[in-house]
């Protein structure tokens, strides 16, 4: 599937449909999607899109679990409502995954971070107004012509990993993409510690 309209995916998916995951490798995960949810981080706007998606490597592998697409709506999640990533080809427009959902139409984003920094073990991407326009260009910032979830994306995240300080500072904001700031880290919990230190400065 390809579609194009805001909150929908845009990549090519290849999606083998398959029971949930065990609990145990969601939970953790699952926890920091719930505290996202509740700062009003990740949600749906009014219209009933869903805005947010969150994400956790797969031990040692550029596999890594993602909430699935569409599920900004529920304000607690099951296993059912998340997917595992397993290959992403930004040429190709092509994303793998498997589990009970699709993945969230950010997933191509959420795999250059993974696949460009090893270390990485959690990324979040979240909506807000404020600290989008507070952050816009003066931390590194996406090209405004790349849309969320497309392949311009995932090639302006790595020219921004591979020639701005984004490895340190660990987060930036989408222009192409309003609201739209991703934080990543060595841990969720470090993720999450990222965000929070902007909104405090």
């Amino acid at each position: 599937m390809s579609i194009s309209e805001e909150g929908y995916i845009k990549f090519q998916a290849d999606w083998q449909q398959a029971p949930p995951f065990p609990w145990e490798e969601l939970s953790e995960l699952d926890h920091w999607r719930n505290r996202m949810y509740t700062a009003g981080l990740i949600g749906a706007y009014p219209d009933g899109i869903g805005f947010g998606n969150i994400s956790c490597r797969r031990q040692q592998t550029d596999q890594f679990f993602i909430s699935g697409s569409a599920t900004g709506n529920f304000p607690r999640l099951k296993a059912d409502h998340y997917s595992l990533v397993t290959e992403v080809d930004i040429d190709q427009n092509l994303l793998r995954c498997r589990g009970p959902i699709i993945a969230s139409s950010e997933s191509m984003s959420h795999a250059v971070i993974y696949r460009e920094c090893p270390t990485v073990h959690g990324v979040i991407h979240i909506h807000n107004l404020d600290l989008w326009e507070r952050l816009l260009h003066r931390v590194p910032t996406t090209d405004a012509g790349a849309t969320y979830g497309s392949p311009e994306m995932a090639y302006s995240i790595i020219d921004l990993l591979q020639h701005s300080d984004l490895p340190e500072s660990r987060i930036f904001v989408m222009e192409g993409h309003r609201e739209g700031v991703f934080a990543f880290g060595e841990s969720l919990k470090e993720a999450a510690g990222v965000i929070e230190k902007y909104f405090q400065g």
